[in-house]
């Protein structure tokens, strides 16, 4: 590992499941929000099925396809929020 990082944000539903509104999570090299949402999964299994969250990649709404990189930011919410 690198020490390369993305910095996470919850919002809503979400941030109550996990317990907290953000994080730095590491990522060594390119990811994807399928492999992101994967490994949220493993980590908070309260969150399951984390495949049905979405996510904004540097503020723009993401498919899970898209790329992840060092030092994006990432936002994780429900299909539907309140914020």
């Amino acid at each position: 590992m690198n020490g390369a990082t993305i910095d996470l944000l919850y919002f809503a539903r979400v941030a109550e499941l996990v317990g907290k509104r953000g994080e730095s999570w590491p990522l060594d090299g390119e990811s994807t929000g399928t492999q992101l949402l994967a490994a949220l999964g493993e980590r908070y299994p309260q969150l399951a099925p984390a495949g049905r969250l979405k996510l904004a990649i540097n503020q723009t709404h993401s498919k899970p396809t898209a790329p992840i990189r060092p030092g994006d930011e990432v936002a994780v919410f429900e299909p539907v929020t309140g914020g």
